[in-house]
């Protein structure tokens, strides 16, 4: 077995080290959701924790680690008698994330169910889990459905296991602990609000500490029992303490003072639910307990703060989570007084309004090219492509967008935008299962079995069934897409005003992509060449801090876009097969630059039509002066154009109807 990293030997990371130990003294906290960069002790800090909890008291040969003090009636394994146990050390159980639900739950031998009636049931990782650490690493990756599993054990405490009438149930309640890094993806909000706690970790800058950490995971690497003997009486220490805590906790006293902070703090922050007061309370009675004092001070309600409310503040989705410190004690001294009569409430403080846009640059735009003559812009001045550099304008106030799908069926991750075969959604049909049985359709077995009972011997009330007669439930449901957005930035689209409406409509779109669970991607086109800004991501929080810093000017070399944007759809491909793609095209379809520069775009267009990629084109033309070129190139790519407007409007309601027709044609 291999000997962990010693958890007292992790350099710095207080925040982690204090919320870990917290939850160590008081599961009720509910857990912790480690956010950060790679390489910065995440795993290892949570993984060194198992070491330093008590030992588990459970009944003999239990599967489900039942207490005996106290067995579950409706034990799997039971009924147990109230009685002696025996002790093992608390169990730490990793979750994959790419789990199968049979191995979250655990499987149910469906073909005996079916012909003897025996519960015949394989304890998954919930059940290992139980009175220990579930611990998810990536767990913002984690598929829906297994998100759906979680939230529900968490919930009632318990796993149940339900195939055709056939149903188990055994207790799970567990430490949930998640590590992520915040540039793969956000997590779902019902599963961020049952982390108790959170903590941004970071590498630190400080070289002494940066050599620190060098030295001490050399010497583990080089001897990891020496290391651990090395940091035995540390580890000791710290174990002992979780214990004094433990026992100190239940004579924690929380006062109605503390109480009315915890109350006004959450106000402030304008969480939801009562869910943080709650967890707030808890955090604040362990950090006592762990001070070894029976009273709850405003310090305490400071910190259990800090840990408790940033991921449930009310905050837009590519908003940072953290708390206004100053906010914090202001509200805390506000409510400091131990008889506050709550006649004066405190002045909310409003969300920061959006400033005012940056002054129109005055300066014309140079002149463009072939597919493009002068066009008016919003000011009334004439304006060319060709322009040099200008600065990044901010983007509109984003709106919600309809939904854009890629049509037909198919078998990606889950998500929800386009229609796909997936183990979870509605049953449209049997098929013979390939591989395990995971979801049994019963009317179908039932007709596969009965023309050979005859054959079988069957005499009793029972269906024989044979393998061959098990049929597989096929399901449709919903997968994410890749959203490949290919962004005109050139002089063309330089006005301020319609730029800032440009970059609002992406940013909506990215809303949009972020609450389908999709993966993003972005390509931007200036000058003379097109770059990558972002390669496909599940972060749209990257994505959208790429686009708020976009400057625009020069040329429009539209071809060179779409030939970029056809080798990052080509890779991605290769890397991720069944995820299919979606192709928004944000430009006026002007192309400029090079010789032929509107013929070669139709070129590269015809790519995507001849490979079958689903495609949009955001037509961004505007002034008196309008070409149409927006609605040709979403002809050359086989797909549709709709205008800024008509993304927020009624009118978009037709829109995937047309894609899907000209596919059809």
């Amino acid at each position: 077995m291999t000997t962990p990293f010693p958890f007292t030997a992790v350099v710095g990371q207080d925040d982690l080290r204090l919320a870990l130990l917290l939850n160590a003294v008081s599961p009720a906290v509910g857990g912790v959701l480690v956010r950060g960069e790679k390489g910065t002790a995440k795993s290892t800090a949570v993984r060194a924790l198992s070491a330093l909890l008590p030992a588990v008291a459970v009944v003999p040969g239990c599967r489900f680690s039942c207490d005996p003090a106290a067995p579950d009636p409706s034990c799997p394994d039971g009924p147990h008698e109230a009685g002696a146990g025996t002790e093992r050390p608390a169990r730490m159980v990793e979750l994959p994330v790419g789990a199968s639900e049979d191995r979250l739950v655990g499987a149910l031998d469906i073909e005996r169910a079916l012909a003897e009636g025996v519960k015949a049931f394989e304890p998954g990782l919930l059940a290992d889990a139980h009175r220990g650490i579930l611990y998810v690493d990536e767990v913002n990756l984690l598929h829906d459905h297994l998100v759906d599993l979680l939230l529900d054990a968490a919930a009632m405490g318990a796993s149940y296991v339900e195939r055709e009438g056939v149903s188990v149930r055994h207790a799970a309640r567990f430490l949930l602990v998640g590590t992520m890094n915040p540039e793969e993806g956000e997590l779902r909000p019902q599963l961020l609000d049952r982390f108790g706690l959170t903590v941004e970790v970071a590498a630190s800058r400080e070289p002494e500490q940066r050599v620190e950490v060098v030295r001490r995971r050399l010497a583990y690497d080089d001897d990891p029992a020496g290391f651990a003997a090395r940091w035995a009486d540390e580890e000791a220490a710290v174990r002992q303490r979780i214990v004094a805590a433990r026992e100190l906790l239940p004579q924690v006293r929380l006062g109605d003072g503390a109480l009315r902070q915890i109350a006004a703090t959450c106000a402030a922050f304008e969480v939801d639910g009562m869910r943080a007061d709650i967890v707030m309370a808890r955090t604040a009675t362990a950090l006592a307990a762990w001070a070894g004092r029976t009273d709850v001070l405003a310090e305490d309600v400071r910190q259990a703060a800090l840990l408790a409310l940033p991921h449930r503040r009310r905050r837009n989705p590519f908003d940072a989570p953290g708390l206004d410190e100053d906010k914090l004690d202001e509200t805390l001294e506000q409510f400091s007084g131990d008889d506050g009569d709550g006649d004066d409430d405190p002045d909310p403080d409003g969300p920061g309004g959006g400033g005012g846009q940056p002054a129109p640059d005055g300066g014309p735009q140079d002149a463009g090219g072939s597919a493009a003559r002068p066009e008016a812009g919003e000011d009334g001045q004439p304006q060319a492509s060709g322009a040099g550099e200008q600065s990044a304008v901010r983007a509109a106030e984003p709106f919600r967008t309809r939904v854009l799908s890629v049509p037909g069926i198919g078998e990606g991750a889950a998500g929800r935008r386009s229609r796909a075969r997936t183990e979870h959604g509605r049953t449209t049909g049997a098929r013979r299962p390939q591989g395990a049985l995971t979801k049994l359709h019963l009317a179908a077995t039932v007709q596969a079995a009965a023309p050979h009972q005859r054959a079988r011997g069957r005499s009793g009330p029972g269906l024989v069934i044979r393998r061959d007669d098990l049929r597989q439930a096929a399901r449709e449901g919903r997968e994410g897409n890749l959203v490949l957005f290919v962004v005109d930035a050139s002089g063309s689209m330089a006005a301020r005003q319609r730029m800032s409406a440009v970059k609002g409509a992406v940013l909506s779109l990215l809303l949009d992509a972020y609450q389908r669970r999709d993966k993003v991607g972005l390509v931007t086109f200036r000058g003379s060449a097109a770059e990558v800004a972002l390669p496909p991501t599940s972060s749209v929080d990257a994505a959208a801090a790429r686009l708020e810093s976009l400057p625009t000017g020069g040329r429009t070399p539209l071809a060179a876009g779409l030939l970029k944007a056809h080798e990052v759809l080509r890779v991605e491909r290769l890397r991720d097969p069944a995820r299919r793609a979606l192709l928004v095209v944000v430009t006026d379809g002007r192309a400029t630059g090079g010789p032929e520069p509107v013929r070669l775009a139709s070129r590269a267009a015809g790519l995507f039509a001849a490979e079958g990629v689903a495609s949009v084109v955001v037509d961004c033309e505007s002034g008196p002066v309008r070409l149409g070129l927006a609605g040709q190139l979403a002809g050359d790519l086989g797909g549709t154009a709709v205008t800024l407007d008509e993304l927020r409007a009624d009118s978009i309601a037709g829109l995937v109807k047309g894609i899907q027709g000209r596919r059809a044609a």
